[in-house]
């Protein structure tokens, strides 16, 4: 379980294409200081195992549905990646309920910069529009962030400066990809009431 809350920007230093699967060597001094074999670690808010760790970087093993439905097989050495560790129990939750399962990918369509903020406009696939609400939360490379305007087929989202300054997302460009994780919540409550839901409500 994560928050959403980015604790390192870290970077790919290796990518090793397997029959079904990536390999990835990241660094990430901070997230790796207590990392153990077997260990959660979010990268672009995506849910990795750590398989090595030693002299601040770790390697985890990505399968192929993983790829496919994250943008984690866009990656390469040098890329940018943020990264968090999973939250410990006790902790604060300084952002919202992230399960570190990205339920697709958006674009990056606009940028829009202010004085003091940035807004950013991200193209949201059709399946995730019904999760996605006006100041709701949703997760963008594994920051959570809270939705400014939502519509059928895109968001934004504003970024204040640390969040420009220490998360990728300050260097994605349009027509780069980006996971995206809805709030969990709303996909609960929709299973709970089943198809007929309007009706369930009345």
């Amino acid at each position: 379980m994560f928050t959403g809350i980015v604790e390192e920007l870290g970077e790919v230093v290796a990518v090793e294409q397997l029959a079904d699967a990536s390999r990835f060597r990241l660094r990430g001094p901070l997230v790796t200081q207590d990392a153990k074999h077997g260990d959660s670690i979010a990268v672009n808010g995506v849910c990795l195992t750590v398989v090595e760790h030693g002299d601040g970087e770790f390697t985890a093993d990505v399968m192929a549905e993983t790829l496919k439905r994250s943008s984690l097989g866009a990656l390469e050495v040098g890329s940018r990646v943020n990264l968090e560790r999973p939250m410990a129990v006790g902790d604060r939750l300084g952002g919202h309920i992230v399960q570190g399962h990205v339920d697709g990918t958006g674009t990056v369509l606009e940028r829009t910069p202010s004085e003091h903020w940035e807004l950013v406009k991200v193209g949201l696939p059709a399946h995730l529009s019904r999760y996605v609400v006006e100041k709701g939360s949703i997760t963008v490379d594994g920051v959570s962030l809270t939705v400014v305007d939502a519509a059928a087929d895109y968001f934004t989202i504003s970024l204040i400066p640390t969040t420009l300054a220490l998360t990728t997302l300050g260097i994605k460009q349009p027509g780069a990809p980006v996971n995206l994780e809805v709030d969990v919540i709303a996909k609960y409550v929709e299973r709970l009431l089943g198809p007929n839901a309007q009706e369930n409500v009345k």
